[in-house]
């Protein structure tokens, strides 16, 4: 069966949603690179998951859903999202659309994701 980015974006973002931190590392390749306005430029699997985790214990409880997701190579795919959260400590609500490029190697390990929200926040 052939590989494909789509599907595999839909299977992160399911493992992301649950908030399944084993999932998600497994998903990142040693070297990946991941570029966001809200968490920065990052490289590293370690770098990212640590970024993920402080994220998270901020708004632990984001709801996120896909718009589109759709094949841009045989190996990247794009999302359009939007999320819902409350930020842990202080209470503020996070809204939040935008879209994320997504690169695959062959092993299917995502090599790198560009985050592009639609307004900032």
């Amino acid at each position: 069966m052939a590989f494909d980015p789509a599907e595999e974006i839909e299977r992160f973002h399911a493992a992301i949603n649950a908030l399944d931190f084993p999932t998600i590392e497994d998903y990142f390749a040693e070297d990946a690179t991941y570029v966001s306005n809200g968490v920065g430029s990052l490289a590293g699997r370690t770098e990212i998951m640590a970024a993920f985790r402080r994220y998270f214990d901020d708004y632990p409880d984001q709801t996120a859903e896909n718009s589109l997701v759709e094949n841009l190579t045989p190996l990247s795919g794009r999302a359009v999202w939007s999320l819902r959260a409350t930020h842990s400590q202080t209470g503020k609500p996070l809204l939040r659309e935008g879209e994320e490029t997504i690169t695959f190697n062959e092993d299917g390990r995502i090599t790198r994701v560009e985050v592009t929200d639609y307004k900032a926040f």
